[in-house]
């Protein structure tokens, strides 16, 4: 009797091994062998049925037109769907925010040198979906390199595990795998990012970059929550906040060369990433793939990250101490031009315990990208400014930001005498080198007569 399923099968059998993956995944996704809760919870997503249904309609996307790298679409839904909720600033706060960065930029001016000059963009307040928008591109430019790496562990995973049969099958469709792989890794930075914009007060908040150029900006939502309990005058909290932006904003405006500094720096600590296939296997001996959550608590634990290396430690230093050098000279300018203020010694204390602790958002996006943005030396890097500012005033402190060369450096941070000393002039006694050059710039007939017509040889030869 023909087997009715016949040409079912043979249907199958002419699929071609993408064909089939993607059927499979399709079906897994479509409610057929995952937990689409628990998918959500992997890809970083809330489990409420209108987020779930977008999450299966983009990885499905996904599936169908595989491509290369992080869709950093996929990242800007998850994280507008994690900003939730996001109040628009009314009249009345754009008014008294304006008022604060007026009064922030006069009292700026009279606490820098003269050469960073005002600054020249028009601060503003933003939304946490403006401030997702406004720094979506930064983020891309941090972490990309990095996004990349990891998202490629994930895919590797994956593949590990699949069962002996569809192990060909896998390998064959490796483009669909990989799909995937970064698109649940796009959800879960957004995720991240997400819970960053609940948190962040202002542009550079975090230390790092990320609004475009000549941009300040508060986000009066956050900085309202954040200063609620304070009990301290709002028309305070605003113009030390206000200030603090504008000098962050101001330093990268002059230093036009340490955005790309940073940049770099994290571009060469990303350059060091590997995949460690021993660790990953290690990893994953224990892991069950059908369970989302399994994934999701390997994502944020870092455990696909490998060790770093020498040259990522030494990067990695390098990075942290430039951090450092940008939230002291940030916290010593603001302290002296809000000096007027009764409670900014008290505001002062509470921002450099927040940045030197970081927020659990900062903590998530560390664990996920494999790169924790600390400034961990801040209060000696502050003690370091305030000396030079005392020693050499605004002006000279100031000069130190217009070339990289002129930077201090981790030793400075050390010994900031001996950089004041540098500075003004003084320092270690003269080698003999130096000793010689300086007798010969002030008396070149002290090292005698050069040969005659600058030849070098035996005078018996020259007449040869």
């Amino acid at each position: 009797m023909p087997n009715s399923n016949g040409p079912q099968n043979n249907e199958d059998d002419n699929r071609s091994p993408e064909e089939e993956m993607r059927r499979m995944l399709e079906q897994m996704l479509g409610g057929g062998g995952i937990d689409s809760d628990k998918l959500a919870g992997a890809a970083g997503l809330p489990a409420d049925p209108q987020a779930l249904a977008h999450m299966l309609m983009q990885l499905q996307q996904a599936m169908q037109n595989p491509t290369d790298g992080v869709d950093w679409n996929l990242v800007r839904d998850a994280a507008r769907r994690a900003a939730t909720p996001n109040e628009e600033v009314d009249d009345e706060d754009a008014r008294a925010y304006d008022r604060a960065f007026q009064v922030a930029g006069l009292w700026l001016g009279d606490a820098m040198g003269e050469s960073f000059g005002a600054f020249s963009g028009i601060p503003q307040t933003i939304t946490r979906y403006e401030w997702l928008e406004l720094t979506l591109d930064g983020w891309a430019e941090l972490t990309n390199p990095v996004a990349t790496s990891i998202s490629n562990a994930l895919v590797e995973v994956l593949a590990e595990q699949a069962p002996e049969e569809m192990k060909d099958m896998v390998a064959r469709s490796g483009p669909i795998v990989r799909s995937l792989g970064q698109s649940m890794f796009a959800m879960q930075l957004g995720q991240v990012l997400g819970q960053l914009a609940k948190e962040v007060l202002s542009g550079g908040d975090i230390g790092m970059p990320v609004l475009p150029d000549h941009k300040a900006a508060l986000l009066p939502q956050n900085l309202q929550e954040w200063s609620t309990d304070l009990e301290l005058d709002r028309d305070e909290v605003l113009i030390y906040f206000a200030l603090r932006e504008l000098a962050h904003a101001q330093l990268f405006a002059h230093a036009r060369w340490l955005r790309l500094h940073l940049v770099s720096s994290i571009a060469e600590f990303a350059r060091g990433i590997r995949i460690d296939t021993d660790r990953i296997e290690e990893t994953i001996r224990e892991l069950d793939v059908s369970n989302p959550e399994e994934i999701q608590l390997v994502l944020k634990s870092g455990q696909l990250i490998p060790p770093r290396t020498p040259e990522q430690d030494q990067a990695l230093e390098r990075l942290e101490t430039v951090l450092a050098l940008i939230e002291g000279w940030v916290d010593v300018v603001t302290e002296d031009a809000t000096s007027r203020l009764p409670n900014a010694g008290a505001l002062s204390e509470m921002v450099r315990r927040r940045r030197a602790t970081g927020s659990p958002a900062e903590h998530a996006f560390g664990s996920l990208v494999g790169l924790e943005l600390r400034p961990r030396r801040l209060r000696e890097a502050m003690s370091m400014w305030r000396l030079v500012t005392e020693k050499l005033g605004a002006a000279g402190r100031d000069a130190l930001w217009d070339h990289r060369d002129a930077l201090p450096g981790a030793e400075d941070i050390d010994d900031p005498f001996a950089l004041v000393e540098r500075l003004q002039g003084g320092g270690a006694e003269p080698d003999e080198l130096d000793n010689d050059l300086a007798r010969l710039l002030g008396d070149p007939g002290s090292f005698g007569d050069a040969p005659a017509g600058g030849d070098v040889g035996d005078s018996d030869d020259d007449t040869k």
